[in-house]
């Protein structure tokens, strides 16, 4: 329920207005679920009793950044996964200087 409550808050509405969300109840023993379908169609189901609300939204967002940089890289003709040379994971980022990240590490 705390789930369905943050789902269907304004600020939650406004933010994702393609957002939907629908109740199946149950009748039977199977214990509470939350079934979550992406933009994508990938379905992932979460135990209602033993996860927190806030965990499964955490998630979600996480889920939804990751789609979204999927998305960007598309659309910019980029593949994806985007894969990273060994050799360039080592060469300092554009824009930092190395020598005063490695003197706040201190």
């Amino acid at each position: 329920m705390e789930f369905m409550a943050q789902c269907n808050s304004r600020k939650a509405r406004e933010s994702n207005p393609a957002c939907q969300v629908e109740v199946k109840r149950r009748t039977d023993e199977h214990p509470p679920q939350i079934t979550v379908t992406f933009v994508n169609g990938v379905e992932q189901a979460f135990d209602a009793t033993s996860t927190p609300a806030q965990i499964i939204r955490t998630m979600i967002l996480e889920k939804g950044q990751t789609l979204e940089t999927e998305q960007m890289f598309r659309e910019a003709g980029e593949s994806w996964p985007a894969i990273i040379p060994k050799e360039e994971l080592s060469q300092p980022a554009p824009g930092v200087n190395p020598r005063k990240a490695e003197e706040k590490k201190q």
